[in-house]
Formats: C-alpha cells, sequence, structure tokens
C-alpha cells in the first residue's frame, strides 16, 4: 500500500482522491440553507411589482421565482438563482417564458399570459413547473392585473377545522 506514496504523481492523485471523498461525504452546511431555515415561513400572493421584491438583493435574501401562475420560493437555490448566479434573471420574476423557450433573459414587467407559446413550450412550463413543486416551496400565484390575491389565513384555519372534524368523528365499528 505505501509502494503507492513513492511518486510525487501518486500522492498527488491520492490527494485529490482524498479532498472528492471528503467533499461528498461531507455534511452539508450549506449557508444557504442555513439562511432559508431561519426564514419564516410565506404565504400569500403577488402582482409582479411586489414579486421584484424578492430578487436575493433584500435585507433577508429571500428568493421568490413565478411558474405558469405560481410563485415558488427558490432561496435554497441561491447559487443558481441568486444574484451572479446563471438564472439570476428569474429570481423576483415570471421564469415562465424564459424556461419555455430557453432563455435566460429577464421577463417583461408587467403579467405574461403566455398565450403566445406553442403547445412544445407550455408543455416545456408544465415540466419545469413539476421540478419546482417537487423541489421548492409553494408560496402563492402570481396574480393577474386587477386580480385580488387569496386569503391563506381563512384557508389555514378551515384546514385545521376540517382537521379537528376528523379527529373527533366516532370510529366506525
Amino acid at each position: 500500500m505505501f509502494e503507492v506514496l513513492r511518486s510525487p504523481v501518486d500522492i498527488t492523485l491520492v490527494a485529490i482522491a482524498a479532498f472528492l471523498i471528503y467533499k461528498i461525504f461531507k455534511k452539508k452546511s450549506d449557508p444557504d440553507t442555513e439562511i432559508e431555515r431561519q426564514l419564516p415561513k410565506l404565504r400569500r400572493d403577488f402582482t409582479v411589482q411586489e414579486l421584484k421584491q424578492y430578487d436575493g438583493t433584500g435585507e433577508d435574501g429571500r428568493i421568490l421565482v413565478a411558474l405558469n401562475g405560481k410563485v415558488f420560493d427558490v432561496t435554497k437555490g441561491k447559487r443558481f438563482y441568486g444574484p451572479g448566479g446563471p438564472y439570476s434573471a428569474f429570481a423576483g420574476r415570471d421564469a415562465s417564458r424564459g424556461l419555455a423557450t430557453f432563455s435566460v433573459v429577464s421577463s417583461k414587467d408587467e403579467y405574461d399570459d403566455l398565450s403566445d407559446l406553442n403547445t412544445m413550450e407550455m408543455e416545456s412550463v408544465r415540466e419545469w413547473e413539476m421540478q419546482f413543486k417537487e423541489k421548492y416551496e409553494y408560496v402563492g400565484r402570481l396574480l393577474k392585473p386587477g386580480e385580488l390575491p387569496t386569503n391563506y389565513s381563512d384557508e389555514e384555519e378551515e384546514g385545521s377545522q376540517q382537521e379537528t372534524a376528523v379527529v373527533d368523528r366516532p370510529k366506525e365499528e
């Protein structure tokens, strides 16, 4: 075994291999994940203008991205969506058109109904939406002009009442 460590090239290769193994098995203490854990849950709807505030440059560093009318908290993907990241143009914006057309450019500063996208592009948007649902936290909806936001606190109260009703229901024998 120590015969491998006699050549400088072998020593270098063993060091590189050890470093890579360390990186693979190292417990994740990703600062982006730590930031996200400290942020309170956000549950609300946004206009295009309100969404712009969440581009990762704010005080809390939160990053939101809209996709197909849904808003997701992508803060844990800060390396990709945060300032300087490859998809930073989508931070605080509706990324639907960009992801559908494979264009990482800033989207419009107004609501985009995506009505001019073709079938393949819309299918791409739906696929991206499924990936976002699996990976990121759903926050709320992207509001169309004139559309009123949902009052999510009412839904949470109703949800907890429904859960109670199910729990209190006598068991059928």
